[in-house]
């Protein structure tokens, strides 16, 4: 199981103050309001950041770092993807899932039993909503609406995802 996620993505520099804007992939900023540090990465480069300040802005979430206190000094930090440990990343709601544990699990048709069919490889923001990309060859990937009426099961534990419709893959 995966230690530790991406909960952000940080981009340009807003305001004066050193402030930066943040891409959440979840959608949710809350778990920001206890976290003091946090792990930035660059590429292969790792470096622990303390969270001075946190906010919103029209339409983005702000951080502020410190020691990053002009435009000029935060636009350093841009490209960097923030880290967390599990148990430090937004809370899941029921019947939600960390895009990093659906990674690697099994698709079944129809039943957790029923032939297998491929292996989820990413689920990504669609223009109506996310898509799970299931692998189904070597060269083969298949986007499915990661909805109710074609997504069953899901075990995580079990490592399985159940595929309701077989069509959808046509």
């Amino acid at each position: 199981m995966i230690k530790r996620f991406i909960t952000g993505i940080i981009g340009q520099p807003f305001g004066v103050k050193g402030f930066v804007k943040v891409r959440l992939p979840s959608g949710d900023s809350s778990h920001f309001d206890q976290l003091e540090k946090v792990t930035v990465r660059f590429g292969t480069q790792e470096k622990i950041l303390v969270i001075e300040d946190t906010g919103h802005a029209p339409s983005s979430f702000v951080i502020k770092f410190k020691g990053y206190d002009s435009p000029e000094a935060a636009k350093a930090l841009q490209g960097g993807e923030i880290l967390v440990d599990r148990d430090a990343a937004a809370p899941l709601e029921e019947n939600e899932y960390y895009i990093e544990d659906l990674r690697g699990l099994t698709v079944h048709l129809h039943l957790v039993s029923g032939p297998v069919i491929g292996t989820v490889t990413d689920v990504v923001e669609g223009g109506g909503g996310q898509l799970m990309e299931i692998q189904i060859s070597e060269q083969e990937r298949r986007l499915v609406p990661f909805r109710n009426e074609f997504i069953g099961d899901i075990d995580i534990a079990g490592g399985t995802v159940v595929l309701k419709e077989g069509w959808i893959l046509e």
